[in-house]
């Protein structure tokens, strides 16, 4: 167990008695912010496997990636490619039901938007989280407008509070994504956001760093000196600061993460994911970093 934040092993650990692994998978589902709905472009950060660039089509052949990691029964499936509620009704519950009744399949977590959440969807997603736990993931990044129009989020920060309560309305777990090092945000900036999702009665929290990934619109700004990317030791403060933000029962999914190597540009740094994770430890045992003490 970790002493410093409650992470999410320590939640299924303490919850299930057991670790799980996350199988990562593809609904086969678009996103409004790239077929012409919203835009075209999709969001300024986003490589062309929608943040599912690891991503498999059914559960036997995600076991079969992790196999030589894990060769137990208890998973996660974790639909991430793109956003997977984006379909209707009929085809989300074609494509979940199966998964949620596999008997291996202990949880299943949906990566969505705020804004593909109609009252159908939660309807579903209730009769889903009563026959096992659902998550939802949903990508806020930053609650700053400029900065938000930057990245081409495509909705207002109204509509993510609306999914919020309306989801912990069918008791159905919340975890937010939040981005750090976005283009034109300070450290304080940064903070607020974090203070704002301690506070949006989400359960669980992802924190990423912003990753340069070839092919995408980030990276040409990138390449032409538009941004810096952030050094390894002001990302590991400011996770720190952070962490002391949310409130102690908030479930931290991810202190960081680490984009495909060959479509990297930037940080390159982040590429190491154990340095990176060790020095995080290393950080908060130093400085006695407790989540929730300044959490308000």
């Amino acid at each position: 167990m970790l002493p410093h934040f409650y992470s999410v092993n320590e939640y299924l650990k303490g919850t299930y008695g057991v670790k799980m692994y996350k199988l990562a998978l593809n609904g086969g589902m678009n996103c409004p912010n790239r077929d012409g709905l919203i835009d075209t472009r999709g969001c300024i950060f986003c490589s062309a496997g929608g943040s599912g660039d690891f991503a498999c089509t059914n559960v036997d052949d995600a076991k079969k990636l992790i196999s030589n990691k894990y060769t137990g029964n208890n998973f996660i499936a974790y639909f991430q490619s793109y956003t997977n509620t984006y379909a209707d009704v009929s085809y989300l519950r074609n494509l979940f039901m199966p998964v949620i009744n596999n008997p291996d399949v202990k949880i299943l977590s949906i990566a969505t938007r705020p804004d593909c959440l109609d009252d159908s969807v939660i309807t579903l997603l209730d009769e889903l989280n009563k026959i096992k736990p659902v998550w939802i993931e949903l990508g806020l990044q930053t609650i700053h407008k400029k900065t938000s129009d930057y990245i081409r989020r495509g909705y207002e920060l109204d509509i993510f509070t609306d999914a919020v309560k309306r989801l912990n309305n069918s008791d159905i777990k919340v975890i937010v994504h939040m981005i750090l090092g976005l283009p034109g945000e300070s450290d304080e900036m940064m903070l607020d956001t974090a203070r704002f999702i301690a506070n949006s009665g989400a359960w669980g929290i992802k924190l990423q760093l912003l990753h340069v990934l070839k092919g995408t619109d980030l990276a040409d700004d990138y390449n032409n000196h538009l941004f810096e990317t952030m050094t390894m030791d002001n990302y590991i403060r400011l996770i720190g600061r952070i962490i002391e933000l949310l409130p102690p029962d908030m479930v931290i999914h991810r202190l960081t993460g680490d984009g495909p190597k060959k479509i990297l540009i930037a940080p390159l740094w982040s590429a190491d994911k154990k340095r990176v994770h060790n020095s995080l430890m290393q950080y908060f045992t130093n400085n006695n970093i407790i989540q929730g003490r300044n959490y308000e």
